[in-house]
C-alpha cells in the first residue's frame, strides 16, 4: 500500500488531503462493484427474512451477512463456518456462566470482568483472531439481556435467538456467494495478481515506446497502489491452501505489490528513457507479461527468460530495482514444476492446525493485552450499570472491536468507528427517521431505503483497510436503529444511545490503551522485523534431529512463526501511519525502509526453505557428505550475518563479518567435484539448482546488508 506520506504533498491543506484521500479510496477497481452487489444482496435477503418471520436480533443477522461476503467463495464459507462454531462455543460458555453466577450480583460482576479478560486474551493468543472476537461479541451482545429483570427462560430464549439470527446471516452470505461463484469461473486470487502485473506492464509499454503514460493506465496503477495487497494476503491467509503454496504465493504477492508501488511512484516523475533504456524497459515489460501468463495458466515462470538485471541503467530511476524485483518472482518457484502442483488436494497439509499461537503461554505481551482490554471493557460495564443506562452497552463492543495491540492500530479503528457511527446513526439513522420513514407505509419502500444505505456503506467497506471499517460501522449503526424491532423506529433515543455508547467506549480505550499502557506501532514494527531476522537465523542454524519427523515438525513451527511475523510487519506498517508526535517523521522513514527490505527478506526465507530440504536429505534433494558439510558452514555464516543486521537495527555492536565468500567457494568447489567425479547419484542439473539457490541466498543477504548497514543519504537507523 502506498503510504499517506507519499500521496499527500506537504503544501496541501488538511481539508484538501481528506478529499484527495477519499477520492483515491472510493474509485472503482476490478471486482469492486460485484463485491458490493453481493454484500448488499446478502444483507437485503437477511433483512427480508428477519422482518417476515419476526426473528429477534435481526440487525446482527444483516450485519454479519454483509460483513462476511468476500472476494472468494472459499473464504466466505470458511468465515461462515468459523463464526458459527465460535457462536456455538460462546453460547455454551454463556449459559454455563449464567447458571452459576446470575443470581449473585457480586459474582456476576466478577464473572463479566473475568470473561472480558478471557475474550481479550483469546484475541491475542488464539491462532484465529476472528473466533475470539466473535465469542466476545456474542457475550457483549447478550450481557444486557442477562442483566435485565426478566425470567430465566426468557434470557435463555433470547440468547438462542441471537445465535440463530447470526447463523442465518452467515448461511445467507454463503448461498449468495455460491450463486455468484457459478457466474465467475476461475481463480480470483491469481486473477488479481495477473491484473496487477498487467497494469505494470501497460505502464512500462508506454515508457518503452516513448509515449506518455495512458491516463487510464496511470489511474489504474494508482488505484491498485492505494488498494495495496491486504485483501490478497487476507485471501491467502484465510484459505485452506497447503503451507508451501501459501508461502510461495505470499512472496509473489509481496513482490508484485512492490512492483505496483514502484510503478505508481514513477507516475509523477516519469522516465526520461533513451534508446538503449527503452529497449531494456520493453524487455522488462515482456518478461512481466510472460510471468503473468505463466502464473495465471498454472505454470512456474522461467527464470532463464529474464533480462540480466545486473547491468547498469542510464538515467532511468528505479528501473534496476524493478528488474531485481521481477527477477525474484520466478525464483520463488525454483524446484516446482508448476503452480498447479501446489494446489490443495485431499492429502495436502495434514498437519493439525493449532488452536493457540506458538507463544500463547510464554509471551507476556498476551497477558498485558488481556489486562488492558479486560480493564477497559469492565470499566464500561461498571459505568453503564452504575448510571442505569443499558442503552449505551455498545461501549463494550467498541472496546472489543477497537482493541488492538498498538496505539496506531487502536487509534485507526477508534476514528473509523466513531465517524462511521455518526454517519450511520445520526445522518442516515436519525435522518431517515425524521425525513423518510414517516412517508413509507410498506416493506417495499423500506427495502429501497435499506438497499440505498447498504450500498453506500458497502462501497466504503470494499475500500482498503485504511477506510473499510468506516463502512462497516455505518451499517452497524443504521441497522441497530432500524432493524431491532419489527416496526418503524420513531424514537431518536435509540440512535442517541448507540452513539453515546460508542463515545464512552472510545474514551475508555483512549485512557487505558493510549495513556496508561500505550505501545507505538512504529516501535512494534521495528521489533517484529528484528524478530524475523533472528528467527530466520535460528532456522538456518537449526540442528538436525536424528528423527527426520521431529526435524520437520520443528521446521514447520519456525516457518509458521516467521510467516506470522511477516503479516504482522505489514499490519504494523499500516498502523504507524495513524501515530503522531515528535517521532513521527523518523517512524515514517523507518517504515519506508522496512517495507523495502521486507520482500527481499521474504524471498530469502523461501530460498532457505528449499535449501533446508537438502539438509534433511529429502527424496530428490540428496547431497554428498562433503557438500553437506560445506552447506552447513555457509548456513552458519549467513545466520551470523542476519544476527548482525538485527543488532544493527537495534543499535547493538556486532563483530560478525559480512563476508562469506570463502565458504561459498568451498561449497561450489565441493559440489563441482562431486558432479565431475560422478560418485553420487545427484545429477549435474540438481547440483546446479542447489548452487543457484545458494547464490540467490547470498545475493539477497548481500543486498540486505548494503541497504541496512549503508542506508541511503538522509536516512538514519536511529529510529524509535
Amino acid at each position: 500500500m502506498a503510504t499517506i506520506a507519499q500521496t499527500v504533498p506537504k503544501s496541501t491543506g488538511r481539508s484538501s488531503w481528506i478529499w484527495e484521500f477519499l477520492r483515491e479510496e472510493l474509485v472503482p477497481y476490478p471486482g469492486r462493484a460485484a463485491l458490493v452487489g453481493r454484500m448488499v444482496l446478502s444483507a437485503t435477503l437477511s433483512m427480508l427474512i428477519v422482518m417476515t418471520f419476526r426473528i429477534p436480533y435481526g440487525a446482527y443477522c444483516a450485519i454479519y451477512s454483509l460483513t462476511i461476503s468476500h472476494e472468494s467463495l472459499r473464504i466466505t464459507v470458511k468465515a461462515a463456518g468459523t463464526r458459527t462454531l465460535s457462536f456455538a462455543l460462546g453460547t455454551i460458555y454463556l449459559l454455563i456462566g449464567a447458571i452459576v453466577f446470575v443470581d449473585d450480583p457480586t459474582l456476576r460482576l466478577l464473572w463479566v470482568c473475568g470473561t472480558m479478560f478471557l475474550a481479550f486474551y483469546g484475541m491475542s493468543a488464539m491462532s484465529t483472531f476472528v473466533s475470539a472476537v466473535n465469542i466476545g461479541y456474542l457475550i457483549a451482545m447478550t450481557t444486557p439481556l442477562w442483566d435485565s429483570h426478566i425470567s430465566g427462560e426468557l434470557r435463555v430464549e433470547g440468547t438462542l435467538w441471537a445465535v440463530f439470527a447470526l447463523t442465518i446471516g452467515s448461511a445467507v452470505a454463503v448461498v449468495v456467494e455460491l450463486l455468484f461463484d457459478a457466474m465467475r469461473p476461475g481463480n480470483d486470487f491469481l486473477r488479481s495478481i495477473a491484473d496487477r502485473l498487467a497494469s505494470v506492464e501497460a505502464v512500462l509499454d508506454c515508457y518503452g515506446t516513448g509515449r506518455p503514460v495512458d491516463q487510464a493506465a496511470a489511474k489504474k496503477i494508482t488505484q491498485l497502489a492505494m488498494l495495496g495487497t491486504s485483501r490478497l494476503r487476507g485471501t491467502l491467509r484465510n484459505s485452506n491452501y497447503p503451507q508451501d503454496y501459501r508461502e510461495k504465493m505470499g512472496a509473489v504477492v509481496a513482490l508484485v505489490g512492490r512492483l505496483v508501488d514502484i510503478a505508481a511512484t514513477l507516475m509523477p516523475v516519469g522516465i526520461p528513457a533513451g534508446g538503449d533504456d527503452r529497449q531494456r524497459i520493453r524487455d522488462l515489460a515482456a518478461n512481466i507479461g510472460s510471468i503473468r501468463v505463466d502464473l495465471f495458466s498454472g505454470k512456474a515462470p522461467d527464470i532463464r527468460a529474464l533480462y540480466d538485471a545486473s547491468q547498469p541503467t542510464g538515467g532511468v530511476p528505479l528501473l534496476h530495482e524493478m528488474e531485481k524485483t521481477v527477477s525474484l518472482i520466478p525464483e520463488v518457484f525454483t524446484g516446482s514444476g508448476s503452480v498447479g502442483e501446489l494446489r490443495p488436494s485431499a492429502s495436502d497439509d495434514k498437519r493439525p492446525s493449532n488452536f493457540f499461537v506458538p507463544d500463547a503461554f510464554s509471551n507476556p505481551d498476551h497477558l498485558k493485552f488481556a489486562l488492558k482490554g479486560g480493564l477497559a471493557a469492565s470499566l464500561c460495564y461498571v459505568i453503564y450499570n452504575a448510571i442505569a443506562w443499558p442503552g449505551i452497552s455498545t461501549a463494550i463492543t467498541t472496546c472489543l472491536l477497537t482493541a488492538l495491540s498498538t496505539v496506531g492500530f487502536s487509534r485507526q479503528k477508534q476514528i473509523l468507528r466513531f465517524t462511521g457511527a455518526i454517519v450511520g446513526g445520526v445522518f442516515f439513522g436519525m435522518g431517515a427517521q425524521i425525513l423518510i420513514l414517516p412517508y413509507l407505509d410498506s416493506i417495499a419502500g423500506f427495502t429501497a431505503l435499506f438497499v440505498a444505505v447498504s450500498a453506500v456503506a458497502a462501497w466504503f467497506a470494499a475500500s482498503s483497510p485504511r477506510l473499510a471499517y468506516f463502512g462497516v460501522q455505518i451499517v452497524v449503526a443504521f441497522y441497530l436503529i432500524n432493524l431491532q424491532e419489527f416496526k418503524e423506529q420513531i424514537s431518536l433515543g435509540v440512535a442517541r444511545d448507540r452513539v453515546v455508547g460508542i463515545f464512552l467506549g472510545l474514551a475508555v480505550m483512549w485512557l487505558v490503551f493510549d495513556q496508561l499502557w500505550g505501545t507505538l506501532a512504529s516501535v512494534e514494527l521495528k521489533k517484529a522485523f528484528v524478530a524475523n531476522l533472528r528467527s530466520l537465523s535460528e532456522y538456518q542454524r537449526q540442528p538436525l534431529s536424528k528423527d527426520r519427523k521431529i526435524a520437520i515438525e520443528l521446521s514447520h513451527s519456525l516457518r509458521e512463526k516467521i510467516n506470522t511475523n511477516f503479516d504482522k510487519v505489514r499490519s504494523l506498517a499500516d498502523g504507524a501511519l495513524f501515530e503522531f508526535g515528535p517521532t513521527r517523521e523518523a517512524a515514517l522513514v523507518l517504515r519506508s525502509q522496512i517495507r523495502e527490505w521486507q520482500p527481499k527478506l521474504r524471498m530469502l526465507f523461501l530460498t532457505r526453505i528449499t535449501l533446508y530440504k537438502y539438509r534433511l536429505q529429502l527424496p530428490g534433494f540428496e547431497l554428498p557428505q562433503a557438500t553437506r558439510a560445506a552447506q552447513q558452514e555457509c548456513d552458519n555464516r549467513l545466520a551470523g550475518i542476519l544476527d548482525r543486521l538485527a543488532n544493527r537495527i537495534e543499535g547493538k555492536p556486532s563483530t560478525t563479518s559480512n563476508d562469506f565468500e570463502d565458504e561459498r567457494n568451498v561449497l561450489e568447489d565441493a559440489a563441482r567435484a562431486c558432479g565431475l567425479e560422478g560418485s553420487h547419484p545427484t545429477s549435474a542439473m540438481e547440483l546446479q539448482t542447489f548452487l543457484a539457490l545458494s547464490r540467490t541466498a547470498e545475493s539477497l543477504a548481500t543486498s540486505l546488508v548494503n541497504e541496512i548497514e549503508r542506508p541511503k543519504s538522509g536516512n538514519s537507523m536511529d529510529q524509535p
